[in-house]
């Protein structure tokens, strides 16, 4: 039922951008704000196992709901409340749509539309001389954060899963801000450790669905190309954006992209977006698809 739920709600996704500001979730800021806060945690461990408690109160809610709406008639309120949670859950905005954009802004000329639509990107403000390639890298990664982790944990754990990556992803942004903006902290060894727990977290939870959606740019662009790219790899340790998971996928996607595009910053972008695209469409979609099969035939 979840497989089948997946597709409707990947198909309504490109059919209700009107409600993409509705994903945002905004409410839920008070609530990582108060966490963030009030908590004065100097153990790690201790730290993690409050990131985690602060997460299920927000998840738990979702996951009964879930449960009370098993076997009842026929499954289908679960269906409808699975389709439901998707589609809040991808995003907060289209990525599609904002390498477009992106795209569009370059080719205009308009740098405040550029400038803003890399920070969404790069989940900052980009640094003096951070040029387009980082926002091409930033592409294969986002598309991680936006889609496939919680297409991912969707599969594996339902419309809980999905809510529950979600959340992660909201939170660790969240903390990421409140630790450079309000804090001023500007080295990430000195952040508090619950916010270190919550970047934690979201990158154990990020980690699975990254290398699966790296084997998937390999094997819809250049494999050879990507592959070398995997094993060039020196990761950089850093608590902001682009972490281990996102240099990972920028390396990968990057080197999947055919040697004749390396020039222009709008036709890579392009190339990004339609890699991004193809690899959910035409390598794992019909990887669903099979398990819908299989799980219909059970």
């Amino acid at each position: 039922m979840n497989f089948l739920a997946l597709f409707l709600g990947l198909g309504l996704e490109r059919l209700l951008t009107h409600l993409f500001h509705l994903r945002e979730f905004h409410w839920l800021d008070p609530v990582f704000d108060w966490a963030l806060r009030n908590q004065r945690i100097s153990q790690p461990n201790l730290a993690v196992a409050a990131a985690a408690l602060t997460v299920m109160a927000v998840v738990v809610p979702v996951g009964l709901v879930e449960w009370g709406l098993q076997d009842r008639l026929a499954q289908l309120p679960q269906y409808v409340f699975a389709v439901f949670v998707l589609l809040f859950c991808l995003g907060p905005r289209d990525l599609g749509e904002e390498v477009n954009d992106y795209c569009k802004a370059i080719e205009e000329a308009d740098q405040a539309e550029i400038e803003a639509i890399a920070t969404e990107l790069l989940e900052c403000s980009p640094e003096p001389g951070q040029g387009p390639p980082d926002v091409e890298k930033a592409v294969y990664a986002q598309a991680n954060n936006r889609i496939f982790g919680v297409v991912f944990w969707f599969v594996m754990l339902g419309p809980t899963g999905a809510w529950l990556f979600r959340v992660l992803d909201l939170m660790q942004r969240r903390a990421v801000n409140y630790a450079c903006q309000d804090l001023g902290v500007e080295s990430a060894r000195d952040w508090p450790q619950l916010v270190q727990a919550i970047l934690l977290l979201h990158r154990l939870f990020a980690w699975i669905p990254a290398r699966l959606l790296a084997v998937g740019y390999m094997l819809a662009g250049s494999y050879e190309g990507a592959l070398a790219a995997w094993k060039k790899l020196r990761t950089v340790s850093s608590a902001l954006f682009p972490g281990p998971n996102d240099q990972l996928l920028g390396a990968v996607g990057t080197g999947a992209v055919p040697e004749i595009a390396t020039g222009d910053v709008v036709e890579r972008a392009r190339i990004a977006r339609d890699l991004v695209s193809r690899t959910l469409w035409m390598i794992w979609c019909p990887v669903l698809a099979l398990l819908t099969l299989y799980d219909l035939m059970l």
